[in-house]
């Protein structure tokens, strides 16, 4: 089991997120205490009895003023058992690529609704983008337990619906879990409540803390994308030439052959150096700088592989956009692609699908893609590039979608990455069919 949790917090408007959040670090002590001392002035101030827990979140000043979260918010806090690393991401519709930032590394993702609404259109759309991320676990909080009386029949109806659309999604039961709870009073958060005796599952809190993890693969092909090329010419190090960067996936040891893409030229790693000295073996997530056997060309931008098992080195791309930009992405735009330290120019050639997050069926050949949209589609790269699918590895598998005039991000791209989508449609919440006449075969995500 792994020590670190990475997740993150996803769901509608007024649905809770902060205040559970907030609760979490509340109840586990994590909170300064000149910051809890704050969030008591200001609760006092708007005329509260209790703290309102939300403050320890929502750190914009427009956040705090509207109600709502607006930027992803990063809290570190930890237990006995684990430690954590927490991404509260907005619930508006409008912030729907900023819950595509913070759940891009999420191992698991609390989505909340609320007990009184149930699951609603951007519960379902929220936890399409989990599925297409690759997020492995989810756990459906459904919040202010306490406003529907602690109804049982309540809970029930809202966790069967959500697993059947999880399930449509490509989760299997054991990856999703629902948990009935109060951010506001605390019920089934970090204490068991007595107010849910029909509850017999864990807290939130026990959940993340036992949940199994995922580790990165250790035993995933080698990939390294070199960040910097380090010459010191001095008189110590008259003839070093080490590559620099951070193993995306896999190990690496001296001794190992290494393939260099694009351009497919090979050597044997002699040595791992980092700034505490030198490694005996280097895995996934460790910054480290690497000597070849032979002096080859290689800068910024290049990968280094594992020979025998390096990613396909190509110019076409088929990939799945979420769009991100308030400006719609039409075919024939000409944009720049960054792939870990390579950025290159394209051309979206083609725009294939746009994915209904709602019905879980997509439309051929549309017109565009607009802001928070979601679809597939063919780009053709000025340079080779070599690249791995994101369902193999979603740190190699991944890329950003960049505007050339002004160097903004436009969209966050997956290589491949199948849309989750249903032969016949899926039942919509309101109880009919939602089909379309170009839906796709059900491909899982993923999860």
């Amino acid at each position: 089991m792994s020590d670190l949790l990475r997740l993150a917090t996803a769901g509608s408007v007024d649905d809770g997120k902060s205040t559970l959040v907030g609760r979490l670090l509340y109840d586990t002590k994590s909170v300064l205490a000149d910051t809890l001392d704050a969030v008591h002035r200001a609760s006092a101030d708007r005329g509260l009895a209790t703290p309102d827990l939300s403050l320890l979140v929502d750190g914009l000043r427009s956040e705090r003023e509207q109600g709502i979260t607006i930027d992803v918010a990063y809290r570190y806090f930890a237990t006995p058992k684990r430690s954590f690393v927490l991404a509260d991401t907005p619930g508006h519709v409008q912030y729907t690529r900023n819950t595509v930032t913070g759940a891009s590394t999420a191992q698991l993702a609390v989505l909340l609704v609320d007990a009184r609404k149930g699951v609603i259109e951007q519960t379902r759309r929220h936890a399409a983008v989990l599925a297409l991320l690759g997020v492995p676990r989810l756990v459906l909080a459904v919040n202010k337990i306490d406003l529907v009386d602690y109804d049982e029949v309540t809970f029930s109806r809202i966790a069967k619906e959500f697993t059947a659309h999880a399930t449509a999604l490509g989760y299997t039961e054991d990856a999703v879990i629902e948990i009935p709870v109060s951010a506001l009073a605390g019920d089934n958060v970090v204490e068991k409540s007595a107010n849910t005796p029909w509850y017999s599952g864990p807290t939130l809190l026990e959940h993340l803390e036992t949940v199994p993890v995922e580790p990165d693969p250790h035993d995933a092909p080698f990939r390294f994308p070199v960040q910097y090329v380090i010459r010191p010419r001095t008189a110590e190090h008259l003839d070093y030439r080490g590559y620099a960067g951070l193993v995306a996936a896999g190990t690496v040891k001296p001794g190992d052959e290494i393939v260099v893409l694009p351009s497919g030229r090979r050597s044997t790693v002699t040595k791992i150096d980092t700034a505490d000295g030198e490694l005996a073996e280097a895995a996934a997530g460790q910054s480290v700088t690497l000597l070849l056997a032979d002096d080859i060309d290689i800068s910024r931008g290049d990968l280094i592989s594992v020979a025998g098992n390096e990613p396909k080195v190509t110019d076409e791309l088929d990939a799945t956009l979420c769009w991100l930009a308030e400006k719609p992405l039409r075919a024939g735009a000409r944009v720049l692609v960054k792939h870990g330290t390579r950025t290159v120019q394209a051309m979206v050639t083609e725009l294939r699908d746009r994915f209904d997050e709602q019905t879980l069926s997509s439309v051929d050949s549309p017109a565009s893609l607009e802001l928070n949209e979601i679809g597939r589609v063919a780009l053709r790269l000025a340079e080779e590039v070599p690249l791995d699918d994101y369902s193999f590895s979603r740190r190699t598998g991944s890329f950003l979608v960049i505007d050339a005039s002004d160097g903004s991000t436009l969209a966050a791209g997956l290589v491949g990455a199948p849309l989750p989508l249903l032969e016949n449609g899926v039942e919509s919440c309101t109880g009919g069919s939602a089909t379309t006449p170009d839906n796709h075969a059900l491909v899982s995500p993923g999860p």
